[in-house]
């Protein structure tokens, strides 16, 4: 009984484990085991090579010695030296801090083996967590950079007991070995000597050093307080690192932009923008926390449009919380943060605000270059017109408008004195007419006695001729019917284009052709045409003795004769004393006009939208010639009323002649 007792008793407990294994599901275990066969933990397959990987990731030499600048930065220095020098054939780079050095070890030693084998590891994060501010670097790779400088690095920093010990790594190896160093006195702080140098790296010359870690560290430098100096001892230089300053005006109401992600604040991005002259120099650089990350924020897709690109600004935009590529620090992660910062930019309406100032400044730009274009084409037209004939020429009374103001001396015409017109141009100044002596004749016939009668006013040490430059003869060309007279001016002129009087003398002859002078000497003089047509070349030689002796220049003057003249039937209908023009836009593109002219507001319009103003404006110097030629276009069409077309066009080839040599 008891045998079979304990039979039954076996097969229940069998019965129940069986039934227990029933319960589980079959397939669990195989599931479980499959998940772990399709899943794990990263592993660095060969620790070496991705350390080699990291030390070559830096492709900027500059970059790696702005790392190193930035550890003496974050160890507190207030003093750091860059060295550059040779030592025994082979080029060096030393940088020398006053700061906290390598942290200690429980023996009171530099703990170099920690710096050594916790790369990707770096003390400075440790310290971030623990509220250490101030701090750059966290990834623990910035040491490995001077792969990029030079074969071996020596690490020196003082121990507790006073003796420096210094860690040394060859570029390629996986050792280092750390030793004493025999100095009678130990540096406070840390060096790092590298050499020697590579030799893609023998022209990081200290003046590029400078410049580099002037922009790079710019920030960081002002805030710190540290003084960075650079020997040059290779080319015997010194340099002085001082934070780069920027030019332009200091746009003050853009400083700071509060950043807030789903109602918690991460953070503040720090501005620092300068209105400048316009230039493809320009940037705007992005930095983080003080360092420079991109020399210019157009190198993100997101900036790279106005007003970044427009080259009205420079300086800086530095945000704080940007998480950086590792290796080279010269990149963006495109992560929450990086979203934060694009968001906060268009939420904030920083850009509109800045293509508004942009758009300003432009108009104000445009203002001032018609202003110049404009001096610049009435000079040219009145040099032009003062080599042609001034009864052809009478626009707007330019070359008989009465030049004597009350109270001041009349002002010969050289090109550079201006006299005031009745009218004020587009811009509301008073326009300046630089026409003819009021009248050639009066000048040849008046009394000197009279003359010096006039009041003198003091002149200014500028405002003294220089010697004889240049010569020219007034009308420098013209028609002459055949037997009548013509009256001709020699005007002497320093190199700035003002009138030279002293010690003057002007000898008139005829070149080529027929026809009589009425003299040979003085400052004016009457040419008979002969009785029958043809080409006349006169000439005018012009001298002048001084200290240096005699000074020789000549001019000449083309007299065509003719037999028969085309009347001038424009002449009586000018009207007087509103001197040359200014000008104004108006926007036409599906009109053909190009200019026109406003007699009532004595104005030239331009149509601006035409397609060849557009051609033009896109080079300066193209748009100042074809606005020259539209003033000359308005000018042939007023003095030459009733004309046929081709007497029209010789007229306007003659004038563009004339006026486009004296353009600038």
């Amino acid at each position: 009984m008891k045998d079979k007792l304990k039979l039954s008793q076996k097969q229940q407990t069998s019965k129940s484990l069986k039934t227990k294994t029933k319960k589980k599901p079959a397939g669990k275990k195989s599931k479980n085991i499959k998940s772990r066969k399709n899943s794990g933990k990263l592993k660095i397959g060969d620790s070496w090579n991705a350390i080699t990987i990291i030390a070559l990731s830096q492709d900027n030499p500059l970059k790696a010695v702005a790392e190193f600048v930035e550890n003496s930065i974050d160890a507190r220095a207030k003093n750091i030296t860059i060295v550059r020098g040779r030592e025994k054939g082979e080029l060096y780079l030393k940088i020398i801090d006053d700061g906290e050095g390598i942290p200690l070890n429980k023996e009171g030693i530099p703990d170099f083996k920690y710096v050594a084998t916790h790369i990707c590891d770096s003390i400075k994060k440790r310290l971030k967590r623990e509220g250490v501010s101030g701090l750059q670097g966290e990834f623990g790779i910035g040491l490995l950079s001077f792969w990029t400088v030079g074969t071996t690095l020596y690490l020196s920093s003082a121990g507790s007991d006073g003796k420096t010990y210094v860690m040394q790594m060859k570029k390629g190896e996986e050792g280092y070995t750390i030793s004493k160093k025999r100095t009678l006195f130990s540096n406070p702080g840390t060096e790092l000597l590298i050499k020697p140098l590579l030799p893609g790296v023998k022209q990081l010359n200290g003046e590029r050093i400078q410049n580099y870690l002037a922009s790079e560290l710019r920030d960081r430098i002002k805030k710190s307080g540290v003084k960075i100096k650079i020997i040059d001892r290779y080319s015997r230089k010194e340099f002085e690192v001082k934070p780069r300053e920027y030019s332009g005006r200091h746009l003050h109401e853009f400083e700071i932009l509060p950043v807030k992600s789903s109602g918690a604040k991460v953070g503040e991005i720090y501005l620092e923008l300068y209105l400048n002259n316009q230039s493809p120099d320009n940037r705007v650089s992005l930095f983080r926390s003080g360092t420079r990350v991109l020399e210019s924020i157009t190198e993100l897709d997101d900036f790279d449009k106005p007003p970044w690109t427009e080259g009205f600004f420079q300086g800086m935009i530095d945000v704080p919380f940007l998480q950086l590529t590792p290796g080279t620090r010269r990149g963006i992660i495109r992560d929450h943060y990086y979203w934060i910062f694009i968001e906060t930019v268009k939420s904030s309406s920083l850009e509109d605000k800045l293509n508004k100032i942009i758009e300003l400044e432009k108009q104000a730009i445009e203002e001032e270059a018609s202003k110049n274009i404009l001096k610049s084409v009435k000079r040219a037209l009145q040099e032009a017109l003062l080599m042609l004939p001034k009864e052809e020429y009478d626009w707007f009374d330019i070359q008989t408008e009465n030049r004597k103001r009350k109270g001041k001396k009349e002002l010969p015409f050289d090109g550079e004195n201006e006299g005031e017109a009745d009218g004020k141009n587009q811009y509301g100044e008073r326009e300046l007419a630089e026409g003819v002596d009021s009248s050639i004749a009066e000048r040849q016939h008046a009394n000197p006695a009279d003359e010096s009668a006039e009041p003198e006013t003091p002149q200014e040490f500028y405002e003294y001729p220089g010697p004889l430059y240049k010569a020219i003869i007034s009308p420098a060309s013209c028609v002459v019917k055949v037997k009548e007279e013509k009256l001709f001016r020699c005007i002497p002129r320093d190199k700035k284009r003002r009138i030279v009087e002293d010690n003057i003398n002007i000898e008139w002859d005829i070149k080529e052709g027929e026809g009589v002078l009425s003299k040979t000497e003085g400052e004016f003089v009457t040419y008979l045409a002969p009785d029958e047509p043809g080409l006349t070349v006169i000439r005018a030689t012009v001298t002048q003795k001084s200290a240096k002796g005699i000074i020789s220049c000549t001019a000449e003057a083309i007299v065509t004769v003719t037999d028969s003249l085309l009347k001038h039937e424009s002449g009586e209908e000018h009207e007087k004393g509103k001197g040359l023009p200014g000008y104004t836009f108006l926007r036409k593109p599906g009109e053909l006009w190009r200019s026109k002219y406003d007699e009532e507001r004595n104005l030239i319009i331009i149509n601006n939208g035409h397609k060849d103003y557009i051609y033009a404006n896109q080079k300066k110097s193209r748009k100042l010639r074809y606005i020259c030629r539209l003033f000359s276009k308005e000018l042939v069409l007023k003095n030459f009323i009733g004309y046929d077309k081709n007497e029209l066009l010789e007229r306007l080839i003659e004038l563009s002649l004339y006026s486009e040599e004296n353009l600038h």
